[in-house]
Formats: C-alpha cells, sequence, structure tokens
C-alpha cells in the first residue's frame, strides 16, 4: 500500500548531485554511540541501519570530528580525524546503502563547546577571541544529584586562534571531507552552528577579532567560506558538500540575527556550498533557551527562517525545528524548504517515513518532547529515548518470534493497563505469542490518562498504546482483578505485572482532609471518576462528573475531558502543591493555566526532579514567569484552613494562601502483587512502576526487557 498523503514530503529529493529517495533527513544529533576511541562500532551502525530500514532519505551522522579527540564534545562521539577511522565508517556505510537510504558525515569542531575535549584530555577550547562571561542560571536547574555527578569538571582554558592554527582547522575539515568520500558517505554536511569553531567566529558576539577574521560580516564568514573552499579543492565540485548555519542567536544582544543569517547564506552559497540546513543557537547560559533554538519545545519554531533563508538563495533549504509531518509536506509543496530533518521523531520511530509511504500514519510511535535523548547527552550519558526502549540497544537484533522458537507461541499474562502493561502486551502478541491484558479499572491507561491532561504530548502515546494493544490482538480484560486462579484458568506460563505505584497520604500537620486532595483524588477529579472518598471531599464533584463522564468511557476522548475541566474545576482561586517533583509541577503548570493562583512546595532543594534536564529547565522557568511560587529546601511545613506554612531555605517563616492543598507525593513502588504471585508459583516479572516511580521511560523500558526476557527463555 502506497500513500499519496504526503505528496512532497515523499517525494525524491535532490542536492547537488546526490538523489533521495524523499525529502526526509535524520538531523545530525550526537547520540555518544561510537567507540571511545572514536571508531564507529556495531551499536551506532546498528542505529544508522535500522533507520535506513526505516525508509528515511538522508541520514546525517552526527558531530564527526575533525581534529578528534581536540573539539570533542562529548563521550562516544565519532572521530574523522584520521585514516584509521576510514575502514569502519565504510563498514557503516554500506550497511546503510543496503537499504535504500544515503548518508553523510556532518564535519564537526566543538570549538568553545569542547568542554568534554577539556576535562577529558586537556585540550584547549578553540575560538576566535575571549568569549563574554556568562550571565545566566544554567547551572541552577540540575538537582543535587546530578552536581555530584559532574563533581570534579573544570573551567575550561581558552586557545584564541593565531593564523597557523585556523590554516590547521582548514586543513582539518577538508581533509575529513575526504576520508568522508573515500568513507563512501554521499555527501558531507559542514556543522556551521550551535556556537561550535565555525560559529563562534561568525558570530559578532563572541568574534571580538580585529583582523581579518573580525568586524565585518565577510571576515567573520573568512574561515567557514575557507574551510568550504579547501573542501572543494579537495572533494571536487561533484561531491555534495552543505552546511548548517545559525539562522539567529536567540536570548544573545549582539549575536546573529535573521538578516545576517541571509547575508551568510549568499556568501556560503558563493563559496560553493550544495545546500543550507537552518538551525539556531541561543545563550547556553539561560536555561530556557535550550529548548528554544536547534531543540525547540515551540513547534515549527525555525521554519520562518527557513523560509527566509530559501528567499535569497537558489540552492536547496532544509528545515527543521519540531515539525508534524502534515505541516513539512506543506512547507516543502510551498517551496519554503526542500527537504525537512528530523530528530526527535526519527528517534522515537526510526520507520517513521516508511510508515507514511505505507499509508500507516497512525501506526507512527509519536513523539513526546520530553527531552530524554538530549538531556543524557548533557549528563554525560549516550541518548536514551521515554518512548522507545530500543533505541541504542538495535545491535542486540530483533526478538525471537513464537513461530521461530523451539517452543512456539506460549500463553502469556500482562497485569496492569497503564503504559508499561501496554507496550508489554503488544510486544509480547506482536511476537506471535497468545497474551491477555488484566485492568483492574474499566480502561486502559493507568496513570498515563492522568498525565495526558496534565502535558497533552503524552495523549498521543497513549492513544498510540491503546490502538496497538487492539490492532495485535491482545485479550483484555477490563474490570477485573488477577489472582491466581484466574492466571492458572487461563493457562498463563508467565506474568508481567505493571500494576504500577501505591500512592499514600503522607503524614502532614493540619491535614484535617476536608480541603486537601491527595494524588489519587486529583486523578479522579481529572477524569471524572466518581469515587466515594472524592464525594466526601466536595459535594460540587457530580457537577464535574455530569459534565466529562461522556468523556472518559473505554474509548476516553482526553481532549473533551481537557476542555471540561479548563471550563470548570471544583477547586478554590488559590492551590499549593506539597510537592515538586514532576507530578507536581505538571499540575502547577495545569493549574496554573486555568486561572489557579498555585505554590509549590518542596523540602528537597531543587524541583524537578522526574523531569530530565532540559524539559525542567523550560518547565520551572515558565511557571516562575506565569507567577507560580516556587519554594524549594522546605521545612516544617503546616497545613492550616486557608493556607499552608513552611520554613524556607532562608531559615524565614512563610505562608502561602491555600485554599485546597494537593499532595503529590508519597508513591512508591508495589511488589505485594509479584510477591503473591511469585508465591503462588508463577514466574514473575514486575515492570514500570511496581519497581518505583519511572514514569514513561522507565514503563516502557522495563516491558522491552521483561519481553525479551520471556521470549529468550
Amino acid at each position: 500500500m502506497t500513500s499519496n498523503r504526503f505528496p512532497h514530503l515523499l517525494s525524491p529529493g535532490r542536492i547537488g548531485t546526490m538523489e533521495t529517495r524523499n525529502r526526509i533527513a535524520v538531523a545530525a544529533m550526537g547520540v555518544s554511540f561510537s567507540e571511545d576511541d572514536g571508531t564507529v562500532g556495531e551499536r551506532i551502525m546498528a542505529y544508522h541501519e535500522e533507520q535506513a530500514k526505516g525508509g528515511v532519505g538522508l541520514i546525517v551522522s552526527g558531530v564527526a570530528g575533525v581534529a578528534w579527540p581536540v573539539g570533542a564534545v562529548a563521550m562516544g562521539q565519532t572521530a574523522i580525524s584520521e585514516d584509521r577511522f576510514i575502514p569502519k565508517l565504510r563498514e557503516m556505510t554500506d550497511r546503510v546503502h543496503r537499504h535504500g537510504a544515503k548518508i553523510a558525515a556532518q564535519l564537526h569542531h566543538g570549538g568553545f563547546v569542547a568542554g568534554y575535549s577539556y576535562n577529558r584530555w586537556g585540550h584547549k577550547l578553540w575560538g576566535p577571541a575571549v568569549p563574554p562571561a556568562p550571565k545566566g542560571s544554567f547551572i541552577d536547574y540540575f538537582l543535587m544529584e546530578e552536581l555530584q555527578a559532574l563533581a570534579g569538571m573544570k573551567m575550561p582554558e581558552i586557545k584564541v586562534l593565531e593564523q597557523e592554527d585556523i590554516d590547521l582547522a582548514v586543513s582539518q575539515f577538508a581533509q575529513g571531507a575526504r576520508r568522508a568520500k573515500e568513507a563512501g558517505f554521499d555527501g558531507v554536511e559542514i556543522h556551521g552552528g550551535h556556537g561550535y569553531l565555525l560559529s563562534s567566529f561568525t558570530s559578532p558576539y563572541t568574534n571580538s577579532r580585529t583582523d581579518q577574521y573580525g568586524g565585518s560580516l565577510e571576515n567573520r564568514l573568512r574561515l567557514t567560506c575557507e574551510v568550504i573552499r579547501a573542501i572543494r579543492a579537495e572533494v571536487g565540485r561533484d561531491y555534495p558538500v552543505w552546511i548548517k548555519l545559525d539562522s539567529r542567536e536567540v536570548g544573545k544582544p549582539g549575536g546573529i540575527t535573521l538578516e545576517m543569517a541571509q547575508e551568510a547564506a549568499r556568501l556560503v552559497e558563493a563559496a560553493g556550498v550544495d545546500a543550507i540546513a537552518v538551525t539556531a543557537y541561543h545563550d547556553t547560559a539561560v536555561g530556557k533557551l535550550h529548548s528554544e533554538s536547534n531543540i525547540p519545545h515551540i513547534e515549527d519554531w525555525n521554519l520562518p527562517a527557513a523560509k527566509a533563508i530559501r528567499e535569497v538563495v537558489s540552492i536547496p533549504v532544509i528545515g527543521a525545528g519540531r515539525v508534524e509531518v502534515e505541516t513539512a509536506d506543506a512547507t516543502i509543496g510551498r517551496g519554503e524548504a526542500d527537504f525537512v530533518a528530523m530528530g526527535r521523531k526519527l528517534l522515537a520511530d526510526p520507520h517513521l517515513p516508511r510508515k507514511l509511504a505505507e499509508g500507516q500514519d497512525e501506526k507512527v510511535r509519536p513523539c513526546v518532547y520530553c527531552y530524554t535523548c538530549v538531556s543524557a547527552i548533557y549528563m554525560g550519558e549516550s541518548a536514551r529515548c521515554a518512548v522507545n526502549p530500543d533505541l541504542g540497544l538495535e545491535f542486540k537484533g530483533a526478538v525471537a518470534h513464537a513461530q521461530g522458537s523451539s517452543k512456539g507461541p506460549r500463553k502469556f499474562a500482562v497485569v496492569g493497563g497503564g503504559p508499561g502493561g501496554m507496550e508489554a502486551a503488544r510486544r509480547l502478541a506482536g511476537l506471535g505469542h497468545k497474551v491477555t491484558l488484566i485492568e483492574k479499572s474499566d480502561r486502559l491507561g493507568g496513570t498515563l490518562r492522568f498525565a495526558s491532561l496534565a502535558y497533552e504530548p503524552n495523549e498521543r502515546v497513549l492513544e498510540w498504546l491503546r490502538r496497538e494493544v487492539a490492532e495485535a490482538g491482545v485479550e483484555v480484560k477490563l474490570s477485573t482483578l488477577a489472582t491466581p486462579e484466574l492466571l492458572r484458568g487461563l493457562g498463563a506460563e508467565a506474568v508481567i505485572v505493571a500494576s504500577g505505584a501505591v500512592r499514600g497520604m503522607p503524614a502532614i500537620p493540619g491535614n484535617d482532609g476536608t480541603h486537601v486532595y491527595s494524588g489519587d483524588d486529583m486523578r479522579a477529579m481529572m477524569l471524572g471518576e466518581d469515587t466515594a472518598a472524592l464525594k466526601r471531599k466536595t459535594g460540587l464533584f457530580t457537577r464535574l462528573a455530569t459534565k466529562v463522564g461522556a468523556a472518559t468511557g473505554a474509548t476516553a476522548n482526553l481532549a473533551l475531558v481537557r476542555k471540561a475541566t479548563h471550563a470548570w474545576m471544583p477547586l478554590a482561586d488559590s492551590v499549593t502543591i506539597i510537592g515538586g517533583e514532576l507530578v507536581g509541577l505538571e499540575l502547577a503548570e495545569f493549574l496554573c493555566e486555568r486561572g489557579r493562583t498555585v505554590n509549590v512546595i518542596e523540602e528537597a532543594p531543587r524541583l524537578g526532579k522526574g523531569l530530565t534536564l532540559v524539559r525542567r529547565m523550560r518547565l520551572i522557568a515558565e511557571l516562575a514567569e506565569h507567577g507560580v511560587g516556587l519554594h524549594g529546601g522546605a521545612r516544617d511545613i503546616v497545613i492550616g484552613k486557608d493556607s499552608v506554612s513552611f520554613v524556607n531555605a532562608a531559615g524565614e517563616q512563610l505562608s502561602v494562601p491555600a485554599g485546597n492543598v494537593i499532595v503529590a507525593k508519597g508513591a512508591e513502588g508495589d511488589h505485594s502483587l509479584a510477591d503473591t504471585l511469585r508465591a503462588a508459583g508463577f514466574t514473575v516479572h514486575a515492570i514500570g512502576d511496581a519497581n518505583g516511580v519511572g514514569y514513561i521511560e522507565g514503563a516502557m523500558r522495563g516491558a522491552a526487557d521483561a519481553v525479551r526476557a520471556l521470549a529468550d527463555a
């Protein structure tokens, strides 16, 4: 089956002499999957091969260091700085080509951003001049345990480049391109953005030189244009070469502007590039801006810049930046970009292009823009994905299908219909096993239903999981308790327990229960669940149940629930949330958007545990901007009739208004069911929040691990 829904996005594309089967590119991402010595090993080869199998037109393999280990920005970075790297790079390109995709190497020198190179090997940071001192609060968003993990890192030293250094850098880029060509790459992308070496020369914010490499835009672009011409001299005019350029520097007064970027685009086209990939950069000292440039939280953030640059050049332009497929197709159709590069979307589902081409749009696993992938890199780890637990583990190979197993199809039970349970059930059924999914409530979703109201992208995963479970042929038993007798009757050979956490109410002085809600109370209220406990707290609850009850059946339409709760909720104008981890902060965002005055009180010194670093930086900043009181390091918390008092981190006694209090803490893993079933003789794998609160990522990863263990047993 071939889809004609996206005729522009799925049409063949061309950059220079390179033709691609469609106009979807894997955005170059540093995922830290290469080996410690810079070589590409099985892990990154399998990662890119899976993308090629998934039908993408072009893969841009991220940050290949032309001067590696000088200029390295992260562990596990690919090196292309010596000829010894060519054989393995050739093996990788061969594997990609077998599946019809094209692959390019991104030529990279970290410049001022190469703190990893300095802390690992002592290499100074290369740049045009001593940059301005940072003036932001980036480090304030790290949790104390994260700061401990970064302990020992030193403030890097700067190497201001002299002419011989500049000549060396130009040669390194040119030789990197030669190696890429010899290794079978179909082209190269020069990284001219994101504060790296070439970008630092381009930006008037970091380039204060007064020689031929500073001052005017032409002078600041001189190094970049010299690199382009040197590469052309090395690889020839017919080899595809393009460049990634910053369209602006967000939050940097005196930095790169869109008007500068348009002129820079004209200059690099004249120097000989075949295309321009449009990106943006930001002031890295400001936490929120890490999700407001090259990895934006705002949809289509960089497309207007791509359009503006496309208007001033005659070569193809590659747009990017949280672009949905419908928008990507329309953008290309209007001639505002020629390709769209996708990063996070293709980490979540590398088979997105194939599914679109086959008309299976609804089978694309959605990205939730949680920044798990990039936050892992920030913390010195390799990339992970909250919704795709196979990312980075493609080298393990496919799990054995029942038909190819000596045991054949088997019977398994999964207890708990939250994300972990649904993911485990659909995976097992997809392998040909008979699976029964048992859920004690009257609908699937678990805490993901609650999370979907507080953060809309979660709803996409919830609906995707529900569809996948149905299409996989899983037998679903709702409003059913899992007992040993039931499981024996089903003939279950083994059981996956994904029953979630227990959410107790911590003992807090002054809590008389009348205006204090637990997390379970809020879940019931927001989802329209008519519970006796909530009825006792508020006689108004039946009004909410009437408004949203029709939308919360077994096929719940959470958009309707969200609309109803936006219009009316039985909560006071002032709400204080005790607990400042992921759930508490997303609740604060939800209530703030609905006109409540909100305060968040947290005993830990830093708020936001459970949120990935980049998402945390944005959410906390936005809550503060909207007037939410954020109180970390609190102690001696006492709930009053219309306020909550506490001692803040500075030792001051404070009181905040609280017509209602929500206690968003006290959740912990619950092994009771798993232990009961083991005692009854069942083989049991406990996953997800049953092992301790791990949110969506923990649930999905636990499901994948349990399924592999069962299928391979």
